[in-house]
């Protein structure tokens, strides 16, 4: 690890703790050279297996231009999309994998996409669930709205009385 202010390639680690939940550990260094003190943030690297076979490292930005394809059109701010592309990459880390295919990056987005806009959550579902007929967006919606009339029901989010 370089110094960041003298460049000096020898430093040494005083203290390495575990943060964000164990994504990551975060290291107080000190220069051997200038015996000035800083810190550091080592993250865990996610990795997209390519159906070509390729890898690369994870991508939030271009997790959130496939959504926001999805999204033209409809009322889904810029603001929004990064909080999906956040709760998104918060999920993969929390599965404790480091590589993941393309597809279940995808998959990933269905859920927080699904609670942001229904409408967007269809157009995105329809490419990455493989939709192959209007009767599959049938099947969809038909689940939306069971959801929907589900969760309207009285009582259905209140614990029972007791």
């Amino acid at each position: 690890m370089h110094c960041p202010y003298c460049k000096h390639q020898d430093t040494k680690v005083l203290d390495s703790r575990v943060a964000d939940d164990g994504g990551s550990i975060r290291r107080r260094r000190v220069c051997a050279e200038c015996d000035r003190r800083f810190t550091t943030v080592e993250k865990m690297q996610l990795t997209v297996l390519k159906r070509s076979g390729a890898t690369e490292p994870f991508n939030r930005d271009k997790a959130i231009a496939g959504v926001r394809k999805a999204c033209k059109g409809r009322p889904v701010t810029d603001e929004q999309l990064a909080c999906l592309g956040q709760d998104v990459e918060d999920a993969l880390r929390l599965s404790g994998r480091a590589e993941f295919e393309a597809h279940e990056v995808g998959m990933a987005i269905l859920a927080p996409l699904r609670a942001l806009d229904e409408v967007a959550y269809l157009r995105f579902a329809s490419v990455y669930r493989a939709f192959d007929s209007v009767d599959d967006f049938e099947d969809e919606i038909a689940m939306l709205r069971l959801e929907r009339a589900t969760d309207a029901a009285p009582g259905a989010a209140s614990a029972p009385a007791g």
